[in-house]
């Protein structure tokens, strides 16, 4: 089963820094385009960035620009996100995703492998 695996989310302080990480499983990180999304509370789930095949597009919401740098090393089948200057507005769980295409993708409908998620929460 194709399945993204998320790990390295958790509890810190407001400007961070924390670094999620994203494992594929059953499918192939190289030829997959992949993007990051997150639902805080009481919210939809929202566009957070994405990153081509070869990590040479990305694509970040306007509300992480010049704070998150998505990056992919597909040699470790691992894509990351690096998130500096985190605010409590941050607070969400954070989903790794991949579309069967090698350019990115900025809406949900588009990825077709989603994992479990991974909580980040901001707090003093």
């Amino acid at each position: 089963q194709a399945q993204p695996g998320e790990s390295g989310g958790g509890l810190v302080r407001p400007v961070g820094p924390l670094r999620p990480s994203c494992k594929a499983s059953g499918f192939t990180l190289d030829l997959t385009a992949m993007g990051w999304f997150r639902r805080g509370p009481g919210k939809e789930r929202e566009f957070v960035a994405a990153i081509s095949y070869n990590g040479a597009v990305t694509n970040y919401a306007d509300s992480v620009k010049d704070r998150f740098t998505i990056s992919r090393d597909n040699a470790k089948n691992t894509v990351y996100l690096q998130m500096n200057s985190l605010k409590p507005e941050d607070t969400a769980v954070y989903y790794c995703a991949g579309t069967r295409t090698w350019n990115i993708r900025n809406y949900s409908r588009e990825y077709d492998y989603w994992g479990q998620g991974t909580q980040v929460t901001v707090s003093s």
